[in-house]
Protein backbone atom coordinates (compact mmCIF):
# COMPACT_ATOMS: atom_id res chain seq x y z
CA UNK A 1 0.00 0.00 0.00
CA UNK A 2 1.52 3.30 -1.04
CA UNK A 3 1.73 6.35 1.20
CA UNK A 4 -1.41 8.00 -0.21
CA UNK A 5 -3.58 4.96 0.42
CA UNK A 6 -2.09 4.50 3.88
CA UNK A 7 -2.92 8.11 4.73
CA UNK A 8 -6.49 7.64 3.45
CA UNK A 9 -6.96 4.49 5.55
CA UNK A 10 -5.58 6.10 8.71
CA UNK A 11 -7.76 9.19 8.25
CA UNK A 12 -11.09 7.62 7.34
CA UNK A 13 -10.81 4.13 8.88
CA UNK A 14 -8.20 4.58 11.61
CA UNK A 15 -6.35 1.31 10.98
CA UNK A 16 -2.58 1.51 11.44
CA UNK A 17 -1.77 -2.20 11.16
CA UNK A 18 -3.45 -5.54 10.63
CA UNK A 19 -2.63 -9.18 9.94
CA UNK A 20 -3.83 -11.13 6.90
CA UNK A 21 -3.78 -14.90 6.46
CA UNK A 22 -2.79 -14.62 2.81
CA UNK A 23 0.32 -13.74 0.88
CA UNK A 24 -0.40 -10.30 -0.60
CA UNK A 25 1.99 -10.91 -3.47
CA UNK A 26 0.37 -14.15 -4.65
CA UNK A 27 -3.03 -14.36 -2.94
CA UNK A 28 -2.05 -17.77 -1.53
CA UNK A 29 -3.71 -18.59 1.78
CA UNK A 30 -1.08 -19.01 4.50
CA UNK A 31 -3.31 -19.89 7.47
CA UNK A 32 -6.80 -21.30 7.81
CA UNK A 33 -9.43 -20.38 10.36
CA UNK A 34 -9.01 -23.81 11.94
CA UNK A 35 -5.26 -23.31 12.31
CA UNK A 36 -5.70 -19.89 13.91
CA UNK A 37 -8.53 -21.19 16.10
CA UNK A 38 -6.45 -24.07 17.40
CA UNK A 39 -3.60 -21.69 18.29
CA UNK A 40 -6.00 -19.35 20.10
CA UNK A 41 -7.63 -22.24 21.93
CA UNK A 42 -4.29 -23.54 23.13
CA UNK A 43 -3.38 -20.13 24.53
CA UNK A 44 -6.74 -19.75 26.25
CA UNK A 45 -6.57 -23.19 27.85
CA UNK A 46 -3.02 -22.57 29.07
CA UNK A 47 -3.99 -19.20 30.55
CA UNK A 48 -6.99 -20.76 32.30
CA UNK A 49 -4.90 -23.62 33.65
CA UNK A 50 -7.15 -26.15 31.92
CA UNK A 51 -6.25 -29.07 29.69
CA UNK A 52 -8.00 -30.00 26.47
CA UNK A 53 -9.22 -33.17 28.18
CA UNK A 54 -11.18 -31.07 30.69
CA UNK A 55 -13.26 -29.40 27.96
CA UNK A 56 -16.88 -30.57 28.01
CA UNK A 57 -18.12 -28.63 24.96
CA UNK A 58 -16.84 -26.31 22.22
CA UNK A 59 -18.66 -23.39 20.59
CA UNK A 60 -17.33 -21.35 17.63
CA UNK A 61 -18.74 -18.18 16.07
CA UNK A 62 -17.58 -17.25 12.57
CA UNK A 63 -18.75 -15.68 9.33
CA UNK A 64 -15.95 -17.16 7.21
CA UNK A 65 -15.55 -20.93 7.73
CA UNK A 66 -12.80 -22.68 5.79
CA UNK A 67 -15.34 -25.04 4.25
CA UNK A 68 -19.06 -25.58 4.60
CA UNK A 69 -18.22 -29.12 5.73
CA UNK A 70 -16.42 -30.21 7.78
CA UNK A 71 -17.09 -27.36 10.16
CA UNK A 72 -14.10 -25.48 11.48
CA UNK A 73 -15.09 -26.19 15.10
CA UNK A 74 -14.68 -29.92 14.52
CA UNK A 75 -11.35 -29.48 12.75
CA UNK A 76 -10.17 -27.39 15.71
CA UNK A 77 -11.35 -30.07 18.14
CA UNK A 78 -9.38 -32.65 16.17
CA UNK A 79 -6.25 -30.50 16.30
CA UNK A 80 -6.66 -30.22 20.07
CA UNK A 81 -7.21 -34.00 20.39
CA UNK A 82 -10.71 -33.43 21.79
CA UNK A 83 -13.45 -35.95 21.07
CA UNK A 84 -16.78 -37.19 22.44
CA UNK A 85 -18.04 -33.72 23.42
CA UNK A 86 -20.81 -31.52 21.99
CA UNK A 87 -19.57 -29.03 19.37
CA UNK A 88 -21.43 -26.07 17.90
CA UNK A 89 -20.58 -23.69 15.06
CA UNK A 90 -22.60 -20.49 14.69
CA UNK A 91 -22.62 -18.77 11.30
CA UNK A 92 -22.71 -15.10 12.20
CA UNK A 93 -20.97 -11.77 11.72
CA UNK A 94 -19.39 -9.68 14.46
CA UNK A 95 -22.03 -10.63 17.03
CA UNK A 96 -21.13 -14.31 16.65
CA UNK A 97 -18.63 -14.07 19.51
CA UNK A 98 -21.40 -12.94 21.88
CA UNK A 99 -23.76 -15.58 20.52
CA UNK A 100 -21.13 -18.26 21.13
CA UNK A 101 -20.68 -17.05 24.70
CA UNK A 102 -24.47 -17.06 25.12
CA UNK A 103 -24.67 -20.70 24.02
CA UNK A 104 -21.78 -21.59 26.34
CA UNK A 105 -23.46 -19.88 29.30
CA UNK A 106 -26.68 -21.77 28.59
CA UNK A 107 -24.80 -25.08 28.49
CA UNK A 108 -23.11 -24.32 31.79
CA UNK A 109 -26.41 -23.23 33.33
CA UNK A 110 -27.95 -26.58 32.47
CA UNK A 111 -25.51 -28.33 34.78
CA UNK A 112 -24.49 -31.04 32.31
CA UNK A 113 -21.09 -29.49 31.55
CA UNK A 114 -18.53 -27.69 33.68
CA UNK A 115 -16.07 -26.26 31.15
CA UNK A 116 -16.75 -24.84 27.69
CA UNK A 117 -14.16 -23.68 25.18
CA UNK A 118 -15.54 -20.69 23.27
CA UNK A 119 -13.98 -19.40 20.05
CA UNK A 120 -14.51 -16.64 17.54
CA UNK A 121 -12.60 -15.88 14.39
CA UNK A 122 -12.65 -14.86 10.78
CA UNK A 123 -10.33 -15.16 7.79
CA UNK A 124 -11.90 -12.80 5.31
CA UNK A 125 -8.92 -11.82 3.15
CA UNK A 126 -9.31 -15.06 1.17
CA UNK A 127 -12.48 -13.57 -0.37
CA UNK A 128 -10.63 -10.72 -2.10
CA UNK A 129 -8.61 -10.30 -5.23
CA UNK A 130 -5.25 -8.96 -4.05
CA UNK A 131 -4.45 -7.82 -7.59
CA UNK A 132 -7.53 -5.56 -7.80
CA UNK A 133 -7.08 -1.91 -8.69
CA UNK A 134 -8.34 -0.27 -5.50
CA UNK A 135 -8.74 3.10 -7.19
CA UNK A 136 -11.28 1.58 -9.57
CA UNK A 137 -13.45 -0.07 -6.91
CA UNK A 138 -16.79 1.41 -5.77
CA UNK A 139 -16.81 2.51 -2.11
CA UNK A 140 -19.05 -0.42 -1.03
CA UNK A 141 -16.30 -2.84 -2.13
CA UNK A 142 -13.27 -0.71 -1.33
CA UNK A 143 -14.09 -0.47 2.37
CA UNK A 144 -13.86 -4.25 2.71
CA UNK A 145 -10.33 -4.26 1.31
CA UNK A 146 -9.08 -1.82 3.94
CA UNK A 147 -11.32 -2.49 6.94
CA UNK A 148 -10.78 -6.12 7.81
CA UNK A 149 -7.99 -8.21 9.27
CA UNK A 150 -7.77 -11.94 9.96
CA UNK A 151 -7.59 -13.60 13.35
CA UNK A 152 -9.08 -15.92 15.96
CA UNK A 153 -9.58 -15.71 19.70
CA UNK A 154 -10.77 -17.99 22.48
CA UNK A 155 -11.93 -18.04 26.08
CA UNK A 156 -12.65 -20.72 28.65
CA UNK A 157 -15.89 -20.59 30.63
CA UNK A 158 -16.21 -22.81 33.67
CA UNK A 159 -18.43 -23.36 36.69
CA UNK A 160 -15.38 -24.31 38.76
CA UNK A 161 -14.50 -21.88 41.54
CA UNK A 162 -11.99 -19.39 40.14
CA UNK A 163 -11.79 -16.38 42.49
CA UNK A 164 -9.12 -14.75 40.31
CA UNK A 165 -11.34 -14.67 37.23
CA UNK A 166 -14.22 -12.31 36.37
CA UNK A 167 -17.77 -13.65 36.50
CA UNK A 168 -19.98 -13.48 33.43
CA UNK A 169 -23.00 -11.68 34.88
CA UNK A 170 -25.10 -11.37 31.72
CA UNK A 171 -25.08 -12.12 28.00
CA UNK A 172 -27.61 -10.59 25.65
CA UNK A 173 -28.17 -11.11 21.92
CA UNK A 174 -31.19 -9.97 19.93
CA UNK A 175 -32.13 -9.85 16.27
CA UNK A 176 -32.91 -6.26 15.23
CA UNK A 177 -33.30 -6.64 11.47
CA UNK A 178 -37.05 -6.67 10.88
CA UNK A 179 -37.75 -4.75 7.64
CA UNK A 180 -34.14 -3.53 7.52
CA UNK A 181 -32.04 -4.16 4.42
CA UNK A 182 -28.76 -6.01 5.02
CA UNK A 183 -25.86 -3.72 5.85
CA UNK A 184 -23.29 -6.29 4.75
CA UNK A 185 -23.29 -9.18 2.28
CA UNK A 186 -20.64 -11.89 2.04
CA UNK A 187 -21.17 -14.35 -0.81
CA UNK A 188 -20.13 -17.97 -0.95
CA UNK A 189 -19.21 -19.18 -4.42
CA UNK A 190 -19.53 -22.67 -5.85
CA UNK A 191 -18.75 -24.10 -9.29
CA UNK A 192 -21.99 -22.71 -10.68
CA UNK A 193 -21.24 -19.10 -9.83
CA UNK A 194 -17.52 -18.77 -9.26
CA UNK A 195 -17.24 -16.62 -12.39
CA UNK A 196 -20.12 -14.39 -11.36
CA UNK A 197 -19.65 -10.64 -11.69
CA UNK A 198 -21.23 -10.19 -8.26
CA UNK A 199 -18.72 -8.86 -5.73
CA UNK A 200 -17.68 -11.33 -3.02
CA UNK A 201 -18.53 -8.79 -0.34
CA UNK A 202 -20.24 -5.43 -0.07
CA UNK A 203 -21.19 -3.02 2.70
CA UNK A 204 -23.72 -0.26 3.10
CA UNK A 205 -21.27 1.70 5.20
CA UNK A 206 -23.61 4.66 5.60
CA UNK A 207 -26.29 2.41 7.09
CA UNK A 208 -23.69 0.83 9.35
CA UNK A 209 -22.42 4.23 10.45
CA UNK A 210 -25.96 5.31 11.35
CA UNK A 211 -27.34 2.14 12.93
CA UNK A 212 -24.46 0.48 14.79
CA UNK A 213 -24.16 3.28 17.41
CA UNK A 214 -27.93 3.10 18.01
CA UNK A 215 -27.92 -0.67 18.48
CA UNK A 216 -24.83 -0.50 20.71
CA UNK A 217 -26.57 2.08 22.88
CA UNK A 218 -29.65 -0.15 23.07
CA UNK A 219 -27.81 -3.28 24.16
CA UNK A 220 -25.68 -1.50 26.78
CA UNK A 221 -28.80 0.14 28.24
CA UNK A 222 -30.56 -3.24 28.34
CA UNK A 223 -27.63 -4.89 30.12
CA UNK A 224 -27.43 -2.16 32.74
CA UNK A 225 -31.18 -2.29 33.31
CA UNK A 226 -31.15 -6.08 33.66
CA UNK A 227 -28.34 -5.95 36.22
CA UNK A 228 -29.41 -2.78 38.03
CA UNK A 229 -26.02 -1.17 37.40
CA UNK A 230 -25.67 2.59 37.15
CA UNK A 231 -23.67 4.06 34.27
CA UNK A 232 -21.17 5.52 36.70
CA UNK A 233 -20.47 2.05 38.12
CA UNK A 234 -19.00 0.66 34.89
CA UNK A 235 -15.20 0.58 35.02
CA UNK A 236 -14.44 -0.82 31.55
CA UNK A 237 -16.14 -0.54 28.18
CA UNK A 238 -15.44 -2.92 25.29
CA UNK A 239 -17.14 -1.07 22.40
CA UNK A 240 -17.94 -2.43 18.92
CA UNK A 241 -14.79 -2.56 16.83
CA UNK A 242 -15.86 -1.83 13.26
CA UNK A 243 -13.07 0.69 12.81
CA UNK A 244 -11.05 2.99 15.02
CA UNK A 245 -12.88 6.07 13.72
CA UNK A 246 -16.32 4.60 14.40
CA UNK A 247 -15.25 3.17 17.76
CA UNK A 248 -14.38 6.65 19.02
CA UNK A 249 -17.80 7.98 18.00
CA UNK A 250 -19.65 5.04 19.58
CA UNK A 251 -17.70 5.27 22.84
CA UNK A 252 -18.57 8.94 23.16
CA UNK A 253 -22.23 8.24 22.47
CA UNK A 254 -22.51 5.47 25.06
CA UNK A 255 -21.85 7.93 27.85
CA UNK A 256 -20.16 5.80 30.50
CA UNK A 257 -18.22 8.49 32.41
CA UNK A 258 -16.02 6.23 34.54
CA UNK A 259 -15.37 3.51 32.00
CA UNK A 260 -11.93 2.91 30.50
CA UNK A 261 -12.16 2.01 26.83
CA UNK A 262 -10.69 -1.35 25.82
CA UNK A 263 -10.02 -1.29 22.07
CA UNK A 264 -7.59 -2.91 19.67
CA UNK A 265 -9.04 -2.39 16.19
CA UNK A 266 -6.52 0.33 15.34
CA UNK A 267 -3.76 -2.28 15.44
CA UNK A 268 -5.60 -5.43 14.31
CA UNK A 269 -8.14 -4.19 11.81
CA UNK A 270 -11.68 -5.47 12.06
CA UNK A 271 -11.19 -9.20 12.69
CA UNK A 272 -14.89 -9.94 13.01
CA UNK A 273 -15.63 -12.58 15.60
CA UNK A 274 -12.09 -12.56 16.94
CA UNK A 275 -12.22 -8.95 18.12
CA UNK A 276 -14.21 -9.42 21.30
CA UNK A 277 -11.76 -12.09 22.45
CA UNK A 278 -8.83 -9.77 21.75
CA UNK A 279 -10.56 -7.12 23.87
CA UNK A 280 -11.22 -9.63 26.65
CA UNK A 281 -7.55 -10.60 26.67
CA UNK A 282 -6.59 -6.93 27.04
CA UNK A 283 -9.18 -6.52 29.80
CA UNK A 284 -7.85 -9.47 31.81
CA UNK A 285 -4.38 -7.96 31.74
CA UNK A 286 -5.55 -4.76 33.46
CA UNK A 287 -8.74 -5.59 35.38
CA UNK A 288 -8.38 -5.55 39.16
CA UNK A 289 -11.07 -6.16 41.77
CA UNK A 290 -13.54 -4.73 42.34
CA UNK A 291 -14.49 -3.87 38.76
CA UNK A 292 -17.33 -4.09 36.28
CA UNK A 293 -17.10 -4.27 32.51
CA UNK A 294 -19.62 -4.22 29.67
CA UNK A 295 -19.15 -5.06 26.00
CA UNK A 296 -21.17 -4.64 22.82
CA UNK A 297 -20.81 -6.30 19.42
CA UNK A 298 -23.10 -5.51 16.52
CA UNK A 299 -23.62 -7.55 13.36
CA UNK A 300 -24.58 -5.46 10.37
CA UNK A 301 -25.54 -8.18 7.88
CA UNK A 302 -29.10 -8.57 9.15
CA UNK A 303 -28.59 -6.48 12.28
CA UNK A 304 -27.96 -8.37 15.50
CA UNK A 305 -27.15 -6.55 18.74
CA UNK A 306 -25.13 -8.44 21.32
CA UNK A 307 -23.46 -7.61 24.58
CA UNK A 308 -22.19 -8.96 27.87
CA UNK A 309 -21.31 -7.87 31.39
CA UNK A 310 -18.41 -9.08 33.55
CA UNK A 311 -17.63 -8.45 37.21
CA UNK A 312 -14.50 -9.11 39.24
CA UNK A 313 -15.16 -9.04 42.97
Amino acid sequence: MDGLWRQWVETFIGTRSRHLAIDLATGEQRQTLAELGALAAGRALARAGESAQEVDAIVLGTATPDTLMPTAVNVIADRLRIDDVPTYQLQSGCSGAVQALDVAAALLGGGAVRTVLVLGGDVIAKHYDVTADLAALPPAELVNYVLFGDGAGAAVLTTRDRPDAPVLRAVRTRLAGLDRAPGQILNWYGLADRNSAVAPAAEDYKAIEELVPVLAEDVIADLLDDLGWDRGEVDYLLPPQLSAVMTAKITERLGLPSAKEVSCVEHTGNTGNALLFFQLEMLLETMTAPARAVAAAIESSKWIKGGLALELT
